[in-house]
């Protein structure tokens, strides 16, 4: 092989393992970064029951539920919130400091992101209400109209009120009805 070949060889290939390395650095970097969607139930059972697919302790992940009413328990002292978070199965604590969304209440829907600190308890550092009284996640929605359908438990809506009011209006004066 002549060697001005040769070397353009060698530095295609140097190039090709440096990018290589810089984009195994950069992913496992971000790996840290990824929030994965949970239910309680998902938590405690693993995504379809598989309890392998479980979040291990230490991991970031955000959990979507309804917050059990009489299970709020403010710290007089501090900004400290603790309060449970279930779907239709066995509910988590969710320990929070800071404040709260003025839309976050007892049997209200909201998605808490944070750090797992027990198998049963999310240590979390944000807190987020859902905007309206009909409003549920998709994700939640989705996971629980899979739960609540053999159950016989009526359908939820992932459209707001306003939502479907809107859309009414809209088809009466388009005509239609």
């Amino acid at each position: 092989m002549n060697p001005r070949r040769k070397s353009r060889l060698s530095i295609i290939l140097f190039i090709l393992l440096g990018v290589t390395i810089a984009t195994g650095l950069v992913l496992y970097a971000l790996r840290q970064n990824i929030d994965l969607f949970y239910t309680p139930s998902e938590i405690i059972y693993g995504k379809n029951d598989d309890a392998s697919t479980k979040p291990e302790v230490g991991q970031r992940i955000r959990v979507g539920g309804m917050v059990v009413t009489g299970t709020v328990h403010r710290d007089e002292k501090s900004l400290k919130v603790k309060f449970d978070l279930n779907d239709i199965g066995p509910a988590i604590t969710v320990e929070y400091e800071g404040i709260l969304p003025d839309l976050f209440r007892e049997g209200q829907g909201i998605v808490a992101q944070g750090v797992l600190i027990q198998p049963t308890v999310l240590q979390a550092t944000e807190v987020l209400a859902k905007h309206d009284e009909n409003y549920v996640p998709p994700e939640l929605s989705d996971q629980m109209q899979k739960v609540h359908k053999p159950m016989g438990i009526a359908d939820l809506q992932g459209e707001s009120e306003k939502d479907r009011q809107s859309k009414e209006m809209d088809m009466k004066k388009e005509g239609y009805k």
